[in-house]
């Protein structure tokens, strides 16, 4: 993907330095921004090829705060409308139309958006509960869905390739934990009941499919909820069933998304799906569990066949939120476990290092996964970060709150009483704040725990900011120049060149220490 996500490490210290100097004219550095077109784009099968994609300001100041931030700070991520009150916006964070406003002016030509509002939205996770309750459709259509679409087709964005996810978890919820499932839950069962869920997905789908330059994602859950033939096939059958309700059809879903602010690896490198221990097939293993994948890519390749043949378009593309899923740090496996049993042999060697594969809230130990990397495989769209480190699955206990959010047990790490997943400790941080809110431990620990790995100018895994350039002067001063020199600091080796700014405005650049500043 052409985003800022894919920096030389040469600019990404300079990025670290933005604040350096000031004197007259002020020494920093910035991304060089390409101006969007302001004629509408023409719609292409894949809008992440060749795309830009926006860097949201609000997380990467976050980021760039933390120790070794600053180097993935101006990677793009996933902008989430989780209420009401986030379309316009509030002094702590920009609304949508501010975002798309920025957007513009970085340059960019892609900007993705989450959808996630629904009434009784995530029916099986109490810390993500939103504001509408189970009957309020007519309010998730007029209030939250309307006044979206009216900004996004705004002509001023006619440029912007807007990609969507549209409503996280609803559909799968409506599959395996409502009604008769091991997992039911009766909130579940009423939103599968009444129909919201798929109605409102429909109304979504057809409303910001009718916007051309918008591309539509249907979320489709992970390999460890879906992964069963006895969730998958219907879990497709369920997506068509909501893919052609209140109007909307197949030719309003650009694709679908797996991996939605989970923690699954992309690639278990160590071991195969068809691998067998002593004769026993390592889906038998606890860990697996007789479920058909082992990790997101294979999920979302054969998730994609079977899509298809449901009737949904042959060209359809699949994403994979790589935010969390990296799973590196010393603890990361290099081979197989030993041979002596098969859950040895997988335990030992499987790089996902969750307790439980439905452990899903503030992960010990997870890392950052893959950067964002538009057409990585075969079917697959892109690798993007819909979920952006940092910010919470949920709290770790009791938090009053006006954001509709309640308390979930498994972001308790203290907790061992659900059956969903075994009823084996929760994984989860402790301290953490609401979801969505920004939580610092979690993101060092991805940050430390990257794979890739995070690395810094050059060689190694460094990933602290540089120093700024320190020592600005000024000599030859004239009516209408003025000659700077400065000193680069020790550690900013990989520091390629400086551009100059006068009044916010950049006025040259210097691959040197010094530079003269003319047309004052």
């Amino acid at each position: 993907m052409s985003t800022r996500g894919t920096i030389k490490n040469g600019l990404r210290k300079r990025l670290a330095a933005v604040s350096a100097l000031a004197m007259g004219a002020a020494l920093a550095v910035a991304v060089p921004a390409t101006p969007a077109s302001a004629a509408a784009t023409a719609r292409v099968d894949n809008p992440y090829v060749g795309a830009t994609a926006y860097v949201n300001p609000d997380w990467s100041a976050k980021a760039a705060a933390e120790p070794g931030g600053a180097a993935i700070a101006n990677t793009p991520a996933f902008v989430w409308m989780d209420r009401i009150a986030a379309i316009t916006g509030s002094s702590e964070a920009r609304g949508l139309r501010a975002h798309l406003d920025t957007a513009l002016a970085q340059g960019a030509n892609l900007f993705q958006v989450v959808i996630y509002d629904l009434p009784g939205r995530d029916c099986a996770a109490l810390a993500s509960n939103g504001e509408l309750g189970p009957t309020e459709l007519g309010r998730y259509e007029s209030e939250y869905i309307d006044p979206i679409a009216d900004i996004l087709a705004d002509p001023a964005y006619a440029s912007l390739r807007i990609v969507t996810i549209i409503e996280p978890d609803s559909l799968p919820n409506i599959v395996t934990n409502a009604g008769g499932t091991a997992g039911s839950t009766d909130a579940c069962a009423t939103m599968k009941a009444n129909g919201n869920y798929e109605k409102g997905v429909g109304y979504a789908l057809h409303t910001l499919g009718a916007i051309p330059n918008v591309y539509n994602y249907i979320d489709a859950a992970h390999h460890g909820w879906l992964g069963w033939d006895s969730n998958m096939s219907p879990a497709a059958a369920e997506f068509k069933k909501a893919a052609t309700s209140e109007g909307a059809t197949v030719n309003d879903v650009a694709g679908f998304i797996v991996n939605t602010a989970n923690y699954s690896a992309l690639k278990e490198p160590n071991f195969k799906v068809t691998d067998s221990v002593n004769g026993t097939t390592v889906r038998q293993s606890k860990w697996v569990d007789w479920n058909y994948y082992v990790d997101e890519l294979s999920f979302a390749q054969a998730l994609r066949t079977l899509l298809v043949s449901q009737g949904f378009n042959s060209n359809i593309g699949m994403l994979i939120d790589t935010a969390r899923n990296g799973w590196g740090g010393s603890a990361r496996p290099t081979a197989a476990g030993p041979t002596t049993s098969v859950d040895a042999y997988v335990d030992g060697g499987r790089v996902d290092r969750r307790i439980h594969a439905g452990n899903w809230c503030n992960q010990s130990g997870a890392g950052i996964g893959e950067r964002p990397t538009a057409a990585p495989e075969a079917g697959i769209d892109a690798y993007v970060w819909a979920k952006p480190p940092g910010e919470s699955d949920g709290n770790s206990a009791p938090v009053a709150n006006d954001e509709g959010k309640g308390f979930d047990r498994m972001c308790d790490p203290t907790y061992t009483g659900n059956g969903r997943n075994g009823n084996s400790m929760t994984g989860a941080l402790p301290n953490s704040p609401l979801a969505g809110h920004w939580f610092s431990a979690q993101f060092q620990e991805l940050v430390r725990n990257a794979y890739p790995p995070i690395t810094g100018g050059g060689t190694g895994t460094d990933t602290t900011a540089p120093s700024a350039p320190t020592g600005l002067t000024s000599s030859a001063k004239t009516s209408s120049s003025v000659s700077l020199s400065w000193t680069a600091s020790t550690d900013n080796t990989a520091v390629t060149g400086y551009d100059i700014f006068r009044a916010g405005v950049k006025v040259g650049s210097s691959t040197t220490t010094s530079y003269t500043d003319t047309g004052l």
